[in-house]
């Protein structure tokens, strides 16, 4: 027997028709080039929408027709993700940060029609647009007064298309498992892969990232979503946002300026922000630098790479709670945060802080496990590790384009690639990715908890651990330290004698060695395969 309720589709249009009831007078604010503090609301933007989407529908294109964009966050890119999405079309969100060749790759790949281009993107679409043959047009994001020369053939300037465009539109009737958006992997090994998004899949995951554990939002929430954008729906933010009434505050192309976010922060009211530990790291030096501070800001999410505990406490001293999280672009992306229970937070400062550090517990809607190398399930206590696998309804079950892929051997699962521990409060930490594990002596090590105690020391801005080859152990741990500010005369010795009592004896590093910077990938993360090579010749004394 069936329950006798209404079996409406969960689409992206209904987050429009909802606001526009709803929420219609809630403000979005964006940064952009051509306006330094762009202001209007959720029901501009959405009549704006829909003016977008009567050109698109002049177009020609067909449902399920890839339409790309290469982005800041802001508001013209938020009206793209609704005016594409909600029309039937698949909206592609590409990642600038891509190498050129990577980004040609995925175009192709995609076989995208038309792109919506920020113009401090002009040089990079310039360089690929000759071997993009699908693309049959640009539109660049701003106003007339403010068009670029450019040697792309078919290019449109985004406001006048809009321009005399009706802001009534008919949003089509679409299966709720259609496909909405397209979005691409870092590509850290082989090519970036696609992970293609349904409306079901997306309104879910909203849903499940507004819960009081979680983003924690509501109308009451002024939101900056740092997190780009154009990787992974700047973790749903433009579709929670407006789900709730939360007031939006875009930064557009200042998303890495500590005293741009830091305004935006204070003159907005900006009580909610998401974004990759460099961002708060750079924050946080320019609140120290200047002496400002960001009384409105009651939280943030932290995710992309592991979160140093300095920032942590740094931000309780500011006042703002640090809830880590993680996830993947194959899980749209949320999977865990961390959130403390009643018998974690009363656990003593010390441990809690541990606690604190983890990945967080899962999210209802991901189911986890973690499984040893034959395949053998591992109890959650806190003691055992092996692959994290996930299931879910906003996790892919395959890649775009793809038949098949190792990720989805296992029927029904996906293989995150992260070895993973999960205690009895149901707390999952990540120890590392399966390609950077590092095996000593028969045993793992945790590279992430040994980087953690090494950014520990004040004068550490940032570290990353790989193993190399030993020949009595087979891999031991190298450290590799970037020095902070006034640093310049930290040496080995130092770091290790910091870093005693707080990680086991023998994960200790073998050795340090101290660099410039450190490479990341186009999304933050630290990038392991370019320190193997820089330190390919490296060996042990």
């Amino acid at each position: 027997m069936n329950g006798l309720m209404m079996n409406q589709p969960l689409l992206i249009k209904s987050i429009i028709e909802f606001c526009d009831k709803v929420n219609p007078d809630v403000e979005i604010v964006s940064v952009t080039a051509d306006n330094p503090r762009h202001r209007y609301t959720y029901r501009d933007a959405f009549a704006r929408s829909r003016q977008l989407a009567n050109v698109i529908a002049g177009w020609g294109l067909q449902q399920g027709d890839r339409i790309a964009t290469l982005a800041w966050n802001d508001y013209r890119h938020f009206e793209a993700y609704y005016g594409v999405c909600a029309s039937g079309y698949v909206c592609h969100t590409i990642n600038p940060r891509l190498f050129p060749e990577q980004v040609e790759y995925i175009i192709n790949h995609a076989e995208d029609q038309w792109i919506f281009i920020d113009r401090d993107f002009l040089p990079l679409a310039e360089g690929v647009a000759a071997s993009c043959p699908t693309v049959k047009g640009w539109v660049v994001m701003t106003d007339r007064e403010h068009m670029p020369d450019t040697s792309l053939d078919n290019v449109f300037c985004y406001e006048e298309l809009l321009e005399g465009m009706s802001d009534q539109f008919d949003w089509p009737e679409l299966d709720e498992n259609a496909a909405c958006a397209l979005c691409y992997t870092s590509g850290t090994t082989g090519n970036p892969k696609g992970v293609l998004y349904s409306h079901r899949s997306t309104i879910i995951h909203a849903y499940a990232s507004v819960m009081p554990d979680l983003l924690g939002l509501s109308c009451q929430d002024v939101v900056l979503p740092i997190v780009p954008m154009f990787h992974v729906n700047a973790w749903g933010n433009p579709y929670a946002c407006p789900m709730v009434g939360a007031k939006l505050v875009f930064p557009g192309s200042k998303m890495g300026d500590g005293a741009e976010l830091t305004r935006l922060i204070n003159e907005e009211g900006v009580t909610m922000s998401a974004g990759v530990p460099t961002v708060w790291l750079g924050l946080l030096a320019h609140l120290r630098d200047t002496g400002e501070s960001i009384e409105s800001l009651k939280r943030i999410i932290v995710g992309g790479a592991a979160c140093p505990p300095s920032l942590m406490h740094a931000m309780d001293e500011q006042g703002v709670e640090t809830r880590i999280g993680w996830g993947m672009t194959e899980m749209s992306p949320l999977g865990s945060v961390n959130s403390l229970t009643p018998a974690v937070a009363a656990l003593p400062t010390e441990e809690r802080d541990r606690m604190r550090l983890k990945a967080g517990r899962p999210v209802f809607g991901v189911e986890m496990k973690i499984t040893d190398d034959k395949g053998n399930e591992l109890p959650w206590d806190g003691v055992a590790f092996g692959s994290l696998k996930v299931r879910g309804p906003w996790i892919c079950s395959n890649y775009y384009k793809l038949d098949g892929s190792d990720a989805h051997a296992e029927e029904g699962w996906f293989e995150t690639g992260d070895v993973a521990t999960i205690d009895q409060h149901g707390y999952m930490a990540i120890t590392d990715r399966t390609k950077d594990v590092i095996k000593s002596g028969g045993e793992w090590i945790s590279s992430i908890e040994v980087e953690n105690a090494a950014v520990g020391h004040p004068l550490v801005a940032e570290a990353a651990v790989i193993g190399r080859f030993h020949p009595k152990w087979s891999e031991r741990p190298l450290l590799i330290i970037v020095r902070d500010k006034g640093g310049e005369h930290l040496t080995a010795p130092e770091v290790l004698q910091f870093m005693e009592g707080k990680i086991a004896k023998w994960w200790m590093p073998e050795a340090v060695e101290f660099i410039d910077a450190i490479p990341h990938t186009a999304t933050g993360k630290i990038q392991k395969t370019e320190l193997r090579e820089i330190f390919k010749d490296f060996e042990f004394q």
